[in-house]
């Protein structure tokens, strides 16, 4: 029988130690911005609420917005589609993949996406930080989507869809900022489904 602590799939005790220290620092920061505001907030007042060094905090965040964006729902969606059977088209590999990696998502990283989305829409600087975070995650949608079709990873076509994927979640997006109160992970899902089903109005 293998030995668990071989498994290359579970992250060792290093970058499991290194992942609770990000999720701290960003979780106190977040509370941080929802009590007193993101401008009012300063890094310093972070680093002494997650009780680390100066040096540890920027190892992790390089800048105070980064810690407002950063989060691995990228890297879990381009895995999960990855895994989707060969014979779902792209748009239903990808509606497949993001249900499977929002339904991955712990309670509390969900109250923490929805702690994050006001900061985003709210903050300029961090909407258009947001912007541009979703135009980089369309480049690496579209090299996902162009290897499972055996196509170049510039492959305009799959760009295309890349960018179809991600207007999406622009689509959501609008909708949170005029209703905050929706459940933006059933909006993903309808977002899907209407792409899915050829965006016939």
């Amino acid at each position: 029988m293998p030995n668990r602590t071989d498994d290359p799939a579970k992250p060792g005790l290093r970058e499991r130690k290194k992942a609770r220290t990000r999720a701290s620092i960003q979780s106190h920061a977040l509370r941080l911005f929802t009590q007193q505001g993101y401008e009012a907030t300063t890094i310093d007042q972070i680093i002494d609420a997650a009780e680390v060094s100066e040096s540890t905090f920027f190892r992790y965040f390089p800048t105070k917005e980064s810690v407002v964006l950063f989060d691995e729902f990228d890297p879990r969606i381009v895995a999960a589609y990855n895994a989707q059977p060969a014979e779902l088209s792209p748009i239903a590999a990808m509606r497949a993949a993001m249900r499977e990696a929002l339904r991955g998502l712990t309670d509390e990283q969900r109250q923490e996406q929805r702690e994050r989305l006001p900061l985003m829409l709210g903050v300029p600087a961090l909407r258009a930080a947001m912007l541009d975070q979703l135009s980089q995650g369309m480049l690496l949608l579209s090299e996902a989507i162009a290897r499972r079709s055996g196509r170049p990873a510039d492959d305009f076509q799959a760009r295309t869809v890349a960018g179809a994927i991600v207007g999406c979640m622009f689509a959501v997006l609008g909708e949170l900022m005029d209703d905050p109160d929706r459940d933006m992970f059933q909006l993903i899902d309808e977002a899907f489904a209407y792409l899915e089903n050829g965006l016939d109005l």
